[in-house]
């Protein structure tokens, strides 16, 4: 008989015959370990006194200043993130449910980068609660969002998730505008704990240790959540309080520990998951032994940070190294939960209703596409206000002409892979950025500027498309059990995002010089596209574009099911390399002008299916068009909005596409 009190997870064997005891004793070993190698220079007995006092070298300084400090923050922080992530769980009784995946730590991590900036009076009164506000706004959409759902798992993560993409590309806004003001932000938002003294940890302890004895107290009366709300409503429970006190305590502890250290990743899921796969049973149980878990995973991620990272040439932060370790762990317990669809997906709900004219209405894109370049091109602010440029300026058209055709290449691009991963998986919800494609080709490239200071187009375009097929293949692997159920894709697609923005986030904080050069490039801006690559990317696009028509038949029939499509003489898995690969292709070279989140690969798809674009060929070419009109009109809007500032148009698009997502969400 399955145990009951694991209704998460499937049942696992070593973990439950290590039990939580038997966990964080081994990881006290390793931690141990890499202590002792520490004292190895100074000597047991003169570090322990470094302890509580600087001593008289300049190594016993060091370690009652710095890394002393550093170790019981490490503590503190990995406790509290953890104790935020088991209070999550049981209130939304989600087993992803953390700080991280429901948007807490990123909007309260984007709450003091504004108060920072706008209002720095408000640090006066505790950063804490600035984060505190920004917490409980993020979580407070999150909520907005899936409340008509009655708070399904699956549904609140993926809204809590791309509440986090939305904060970090707003944080994003803000280092590209405030560079020097907030210079120190990228080590800071990565998860840094460096210490100089020991006033961290003194303002950290006493609110952990509120909130410890908060989530203490309401433990007993939280064990009625495990039950249906009818049972616990039945036992006299008052549940909307219960929720409200439970997520108050874990946004509270959340925004401390950001406050502090800001952005650690995963910890609040990874320790939660693993006693609860462990075997511990009651709520309290898990509050001990997660805090106590979490704290170690934390401790050793950074003495391992610490010690193994010397020699290298850049910063490795903390915080970033523990989401690179996580998402990794969120992967492989993806094929553990218990997921299953609230209802069948429809395999013809995806193709929209039919419009009577395509043609026509392919048409009036095309002109609206005309009149969107001529704007585009002709009108924009200058020296003197807004300005109708003549034809005969060329001076300055030819400096808005390659960002015109990039955005509009770029556009085709992500559109065409958006429609084939639609299409191909039967899912309305896919796309290259949804699913981590993007990301994946984004790391892929990242990773090739800073080992190679002057790559090719070529290598580049190389490199990202190799980087896509991995991820495509990983996204296979991962699934095809589950029958590419799409809450369990989504979910992978999360993941992977995830495991790029730790990547991100370590070679950004490395204090590299190119690093806002690409981070300006993450965030899709066309400044640096000179004529001749536009000219490549926009026949690049077309020709790919005329590449993909031969595939109409395949992707009118693959919506149908593998028994119709393999009766219709379809050789099944020739047609989904052939199309994934083209897929990763796409990807790839639109990654290469746009980054990583613009979501045009989820909403030109939709809003050409929308228009009544539904067979396959004409689904491609609507998708193309709305894509190419998307991107023309995010770059242009980009300029203009914040003039002289500039918002980069793939971040305009991620806005527009984001907020499309989230509404998408109640169809899921």
């Amino acid at each position: 008989m399955p145990d009951a009190t694991l209704p998460y997870y499937r049942r696992r064997g070593l973990l439950t015959r290590l039990g939580p005891a038997g966990i964080c004793l081994l990881l006290t070993l390793i931690l141990a370990a890499l202590i002792a190698w520490v004292f190895a220079t100074e000597g047991l007995v003169v570090s322990l006194a470094a302890l509580f006092s600087p001593g008289d070298t300049l190594n016993q300084t060091v370690l009652h200043y710095s890394w002393w400090p550093r170790l019981v923050m490490a503590l503190l922080a990995g406790a509290g993130l953890s104790l935020a992530g088991v209070l999550m769980q049981q209130v939304l009784r989600n087993p992803l449910a953390s700080p991280t995946t429901l948007g807490v730590t990123q909007g309260a991590s984007l709450a003091l980068m504004t108060a920072t900036l706008t209002a720095p009076g408000l640090m006066i009164w505790g950063r804490e609660w600035v984060a505190l506000g920004g917490g409980i706004g993020a979580m407070g959409l999150v909520f907005a969002l899936t409340w008509k759902r009655d708070f399904a798992p699956v549904v609140v993560v993926l809204a809590g998730l791309v509440i986090n993409l939305y904060a970090a590309a707003l944080g994003v806004v803000l280092l590209l505008f405030y560079q020097e003001e907030l210079k120190g932000i990228l080590i800071w938002g990565a998860g840094s704990l460096s210490q100089n003294d020991w006033s961290g940890a003194g303002f950290l302890l006493p609110r952990l240790l509120v909130g410890t004895g908060l989530a203490l107290l309401l433990s007993r009366a939280l064990r009625v959540l495990e039950l249906d709300d009818a049972s616990a409503s039945s036992l006299g429970a008052s549940l909307g309080w219960l929720r409200v006190g439970g997520l108050g305590v874990a946004i509270f502890l959340t925004a401390c520990v950001v406050s502090a250290v800001g952005v650690v990743g995963f910890i609040g899921l990874a320790a939660p998951a693993i006693v609860r796969l462990a075997g511990a049973r009651r709520l309290t149980q898990r509050l001990l032994w997660g805090s106590l878990l979490g704290a170690l995973m934390l401790a050793i991620t950074d003495q391992a940070v610490q010690q193994f990272t010397q020699g290298f040439p850049m910063l490795i932060p903390t915080g970033a190294t523990a989401a690179l370790l996580g998402a990794p762990l969120l992967l492989w317990l993806l094929p553990r939960l218990k997921l299953t669809s609230d209802r069948p997906a429809s395999r013809g709900a995806s193709l929209g209703k039919r419009h009577p004219a395509p043609l026509r209405l392919g048409l009036v894109l095309l002109g609206s596409i005309v009149l969107a370049s001529l704007l585009a091109l002709l009108l924009g602010h200058g020296g003197q206000g807004w300005q109708w440029l003549s034809p005969g300026q060329w001076d300055i058209i030819q400096w808005r002409l390659p960002r015109l055709l990039a955005a509009a290449g770029s556009g085709i691009l992500l559109a065409i892979a958006g429609t084939l991963i639609q299409r191909l998986s039967a899912n309305p919800m896919a796309s290259p950025e949804v699913l981590g494609i993007s990301g994946g080709a984004a790391i892929a490239l990242m990773i090739t500027i800073f080992l190679n200071r002057s790559p090719s187009q070529w290598t580049l375009l190389g490199m990202g498309t190799l980087g896509a097929a991995i991820t495509l293949l990983a996204l296979i692997l991962l699934n095809r059990r589950s029958g590419f159920l799409p809450e369990r894709l989504l979910l992978t697609g999360v993941a992977i995002t995830a495991l790029f923005d730790a990547v991100r986030a370590i070679l950004l904080a490395g204090g590299d010089p190119r690093g806002i050069q690409v981070l300006a490039w993450l965030s899709g801006s066309t400044y640096y596209v000179d004529l001749p690559t536009a000219t490549v990317i926009i026949l690049l696009a077309l020709l790919l574009g005329a590449t993909s028509l031969p595939f109409a038949r395949w992707l009118d029939i693959l919506p149908l099911g593998a028994a119709t499509s393999r009766a219709l003489g379809i050789h099944l898995t020739l047609a989904r390399l052939a199309l994934l690969g083209l897929v990763a292709l796409l990807t790839a070279c639109a990654t290469l002008v746009v980054g990583p989140l613009s979501f045009i690969g989820l909403l030109a798809p939709h809003l050409a299916r929308l228009l009544g674009f539904a067979r396959a060929r004409q689904h491609l070419v609507g998708a193309m068009l709305v894509g190419a009109l998307l991107m023309i009109s995010a770059d242009w809007v980009g300029r203009q909005l914040l003039f002289p500032q500039e918002v980069p148009a793939g971040l305009m698009a991620s806005l527009l596409g984001g907020a499309y997502f989230l509404w998408s969400l109640r169809r899921l």
